[in-house]
């Protein structure tokens, strides 16, 4: 079993590699202000609020992340903010959920932009990001400290935190793969927040729950993804104030 698991996530890093390569590609053409705009425009993306009796704005659950929160290839419906706030609504939660995931971003991108992400009533983050920066190769410290910022910068505007967890590239050896697991572990102790120990638990490297890009989540996949956020969120939302 352990066998056919590491062969699943090798083929599954490998498409990610591939998929970075083109990311990174179509990235380098970019200019500063475009990305500035595009981020600007898909940060602001939500999902329908629960209206209240009150007619008031519902207090937001920020999902701060990259295309696997953006939902990259499926409509806004079908992207995991939307089914987390379907499940709160059955389930008589009163919380907007904030789709701001942006495709492409690495954690030095959201350090950058999560300020504009906190405007408001913004009760929870959830944290999804640094799969860019293990496609890239980039240094673990730095990844760690970037979403250190995020974290920190969150809590200290009264926001709870869950951070989601990833897995790094086989190809770039055990050493790093098991520096990228204890970077998340660490970040989790050191800011006292719930983790998620892998974003993507039952569905990485499964034909059937994936797009043709090996990489991204289908709709059915998305489904099973909102299912392990809210398996993990629940839990902090049931906290007393």
């Amino acid at each position: 079993m352990e066998t056919l698991y590491n062969s699943i996530m090798q083929r599954y890093l490998l498409c990610l590699t591939l998929l970075g390569l083109l990311l990174f590609a179509a990235c380098a053409g970019r200019t500063p202000q475009n990305d500035q705009a595009a981020t600007r425009r898909d940060d602001k993306t939500t999902t329908p609020a629960i209206n209240s009796s009150s007619g008031k704005s519902l207090p937001k659950i920020v999902a701060f992340g990259d295309s696997l929160t953006a939902g990259l290839g499926l409509s806004t419906a079908e992207s995991y903010p939307s089914i987390l706030q379907e499940k709160l609504r059955a389930d008589g939660y009163q919380y907007e959920v904030v789709n701001a995931g942006v495709s492409g971003d690495t954690s030095a991108g959201g350090g950058r932009r999560i300020d504009w992400s906190l405007e408001g009533d913004v009760r929870f983050v959830i944290l999804e990001l640094g799969a860019n920066d293990l496609l890239r190769g980039l240094p673990v410290a730095e990844m760690k400290k970037n979403l250190s910022a995020i974290i920190a910068r969150a809590k200290s505007r009264g926001a709870k935190v869950l951070l989601a967890g990833m897995y790094s590239l086989t190809s770039l050896g055990s050493d790093y793969q098991r520096e990228v697991h204890e970077a998340f572990r660490s970040l989790a102790r050191e800011h006292d927040v719930p983790l998620i120990p892998f974003f993507l638990e039952g569905v990485a490297g499964d034909p059937k729950l994936n797009q043709p890009d090996g990489v991204h989540p289908n709709a059915d996949g998305t489904r099973i993804v909102a299912d392990t956020v809210y398996r993990y969120l629940r839990p902090i939302l049931d906290e007393k104030e």
